[in-house]
């Protein structure tokens, strides 16, 4: 199987946005380092320290799902490794949620025990300064490259349909949020509200795991073949919904499954009086194993007029696919 080169545009973007994940993931070391360095006992510089660890996950499941899925396919893989973006995507998900939930149960935990942070002073050039500056700084410094870098990923995301780019992307892009949520607990302890420190955690960590159930539901959807979703939701992405439209406007009589492998998608057009693989061509083909098969497609030839060929759930249809009228019925 040889798949279609991608478009200049594309192969472009991706360049770009593996040379974006490099540098996020330099500037993502220092500020892991200067959070960790900084966060003392202080519940709201844990969850920004772990949010901040957790923003690597998606920069280096794009580095290595961008490369294995360039693998040739083979005997084993005949489909080749498009479907490895699918995977990266879904285990991308999953850190997120896992932790979510944790940092969420802490913050709450926090509250409900009363504890109270301690943050001391520190001496620095002769001056017993509190840490809660030295916190503040740390947390501006690790808001400014993920903003910049963030909003660079997110055109290319869409260029490229890269769920975990976008991902990473509106990540970075919102990370000013976990910046403020952090000063706004500390601040708060300055001025006696223990509890904010817990609060200004749990909004951080709320954020985290709501990310993490979105991103999972969509993560899901594809791994399962269900219907191509959009990068920014889960709605029905209208790529999808425009493809159908087309092939069940070109083809009557048929309705069509369309299902995502990472960045890219697959047809297949079954006649509507024909919902599975004829058991007797599955039979004629596999015996007493006939079960298992369900569908064979056959590929559609180059374009043209009129089509006689389609990727269909039996051979003996091929032949009788003509265009028709548009009209057909919409993704559900």
């Amino acid at each position: 199987m040889n798949d279609r080169p991608l478009p200049e545009h594309v192969t472009k973007a991706l360049a770009k946005a593996r040379r974006l994940e490099w540098w996020s993931l330099f500037f993502l070391l220092t500020i892991v380092l200067a959070m960790g360095l900084a966060a003392g006992a202080s519940q709201t510089m844990k969850s920004a320290w772990i949010e901040d660890l957790l923003s690597m996950v998606p920069a280096v499941l794009f580095l290595v799902s961008a490369r294995i899925e360039r693998w040739r396919p083979d005997n084993r893989f005949p489909y080749g490794f498009h479907r490895v973006g699918s995977l990266a995507f879904f285990a991308s998900a999953l850190t997120l949620t896992a932790v979510g939930g944790l940092l969420v149960y802490e913050a709450a935990d926090t509250l409900l025990r009363a504890a109270r942070p301690t943050i001391g002073s520190v001496s620095m050039f002769g001056y017993d300064i509190w840490l809660g500056w030295v916190m503040m700084a740390a947390m501006a410094y690790s808001v400014v490259p993920p903003v910049i870098l963030g909003q660079m990923k997110k055109p290319l995301a869409v260029i490229t349909n890269d769920k975990i780019l976008h991902t990473d992307a509106a990540m970075n892009a919102a990370d000013w949020r976990t910046g403020l949520a952090g000063m706004a607990g500390l601040v708060g302890i300055a001025w006696g509200f223990w509890w904010a420190d817990a609060v200004a955690a749990g909004i951080i960590s709320v954020s985290i795991l709501a990310d993490g159930l979105a991103n999972s539901r969509t993560a899901l959807a594809e791994l399962i073949d269900g219907a191509p979703r959009a990068l920014d939701n889960g709605g029905l992405s209208s790529t999808a919904i425009r493809l159908r439209e087309r092939l069940e406007a070109d083809y009557p009589g048929h309705h069509v499954r369309i299902r995502e492998t990472g960045r890219y998608m697959r047809a297949v057009l079954v006649p509507d009086n024909q919902p599975h693989l004829d058991p007797a061509t599955a039979d004629h083909l596999l015996g007493e194993d006939g079960w298992r098969l369900v569908e064979v497609g056959v590929a559609l030839p180059s374009a043209t007029p009129r089509p006689h060929t389609s990727e269909v759930s039996a051979p003996s249809d091929s032949a009788g696919l003509r265009p028709g009228r548009r009209g057909g019925r919409h993704l559900r």
